[in-house]
């Protein structure tokens, strides 16, 4: 039987005809953007999400040499923003979001119209930063102790605010409450600045925030700092202690900021967005503007990042179920 000379030219045209099929994805990762980039953030203008989104966008509009735009889509805890960045199918749509509707949002919610885990592709964590229990200046309390103290003599008469259920300062105070035996009401929020103005109005009479949205009106007397979430006191409020060495271990905890993509997102685009996004994050520019803000820069790795909300999807939806915490909060 003679050979089959056409077998070679057939493989040769099958492996064309792959390089050919591949070709435009490769192409459409090399000019991607095509337009202007949109950047979801789940919270209104000024907070902390919205401050570190500006600060990124100038670096990667440069790098890409397209626009990137913050669009600000509050509500519902940052769940609707953080909706709209999953199911987004443009190919131009990234986003700006936090703990809340990242990781613990599907404890809480039983019709959540997103799955964290699923529908994104994790790029980078940005920041973290620690948290501030801080009170308005009417409450008399100069310490955690005689905070708890004045909790309990007025169980459900205080109240505190959040950006929503199962943001970080939310389930950081649903903890303290637990350990502490306190009773306090909780008010949640479209945004930090709602809530921080309501708590400097003493409209609310507490809250845990991320440290760098509270810290100028800690400084103006406008709040009282009364303990810091993270493992090391802040270097801006050297007198603030950890709740650790307020008498509460082992209750560290810290409220982050990450950049997150639609999971149909390239592997190219995704790869190109988490190693620009990495490169200005080291840049002085940003740098300054994230740390004067009083974040922690993280720029961690997709991998990493991912493993991250995993983690502390496991950790918070204990708490969530052990306390028996809802959407209601």
């Amino acid at each position: 039987m003679s050979p089959d000379r056409t077998a070679p030219t057939r493989r040769a045209l099958l492996a064309g005809a792959a390089v050919a099929a591949l070709a435009p994805a490769a192409h459409a990762q090399e000019t991607w953007p095509s337009r202007p980039v949109r950047v979801i953030v789940p919270f209104p203008p000024g907070g902390t999400p919205d401050t570190a989104a500006r600060a990124l966008v100038p670096h990667l509009s440069e790098a890409f040499g397209q626009p990137f735009v913050v669009d600000n889509r509050s509500g519902a805890g940052g769940n609707l923003g953080t909706d709209l960045i999953a199911k987004a199918r443009d190919g131009h749509t990234i986003g700006v979001s936090i703990n809340g509707p990242l990781v613990t949002a599907p404890a809480l919610y039983s019709r959540l119209p997103y799955d964290p885990a699923a529908d994104l592709t994790y790029l980078s964590q940005l920041v973290r930063g620690a948290q501030l229990l801080v009170v308005h200046p009417s409450v008399p309390a100069q310490n955690l102790a005689s905070f708890v103290a004045y909790a309990k003599a007025n169980p459900g008469v205080m109240s505190f605010g959040s950006v929503g259920p199962g943001s970080a300062g939310h389930l950081a105070m649903e903890e303290l409450k637990a350990r502490l035996g306190i009773d306090l009401v909780h008010v949640p929020y479209r945004g930090f600045p709602e809530a921080t103005v309501d708590l400097v109005a003493g409209r609310i009479q507490a809250m845990i925030q991320i440290a760098a949205g509270i810290i100028p009106q800690v400084q103006d007397g406008k709040a009282r700092a009364l303990a810091v979430t993270a493992d090391a006191r802040l270097a801006k409020l050297p007198d603030v202690p950890t709740l650790a060495e307020a008498g509460v271990p082992d209750a560290a905890s810290y409220a982050w900021i990450g950049l997150v993509a639609p999971v149909a997102t390239p592997a190219g685009v995704a790869a190109r967005l988490a190693a620009e996004t990495r490169t200005a994050l080291a840049e002085p520019r940003v740098r300054g503007v994230l740390e004067g803000a009083g974040f922690e820069v993280v720029a961690s790795t997709p991998q990493a990042f991912t493993e991250l909300t995993a983690a502390e999807r496991q950790r918070w939806a204990g708490l969530i179920r052990r306390l028996g915490i809802t959407a209601d909060g």
